[in-house]
């Protein structure tokens, strides 16, 4: 579970990333999660975005993707989200 102040630091660090990963009508599949979960071993730190052809809002799927592959919710804005997950072989970011 992350702090307020580590989620605070992690959100000014995804200000630059880009979308890697777009939730459409397929919605959240375990091909989905997979993706993100090898995704999240590389980089941490990623972001994605519900479509407006999804059945699932951004927030719901932030929610149970992390829930899937044990990931952290770092914020929900619109229909972006982001999602960190500590690397334990590749570990990037360091959080205080």
């Amino acid at each position: 579970m992350l702090t307020s102040k580590q989620r605070a630091y992690l959100r000014s660090i995804s200000n630059g990333l880009d979308t890697i990963f777009q939730i459409g009508k397929g919605g959240v599949t375990d091909e989905i999660c997979r993706q993100i979960d090898a995704a999240l071993e590389a980089r941490e730190l990623i972001k994605a975005r519900a479509l407006p052809n999804s059945d699932y809002t951004a927030k719901e799927a932030a929610n149970e993707i992390a829930d899937a592959i044990g990931a952290d919710v770092v914020s929900v804005v619109g229909s972006k989200f982001v999602l960190y997950k500590e690397s334990k072989e590749n570990k990037k970011i360091e959080l205080i």
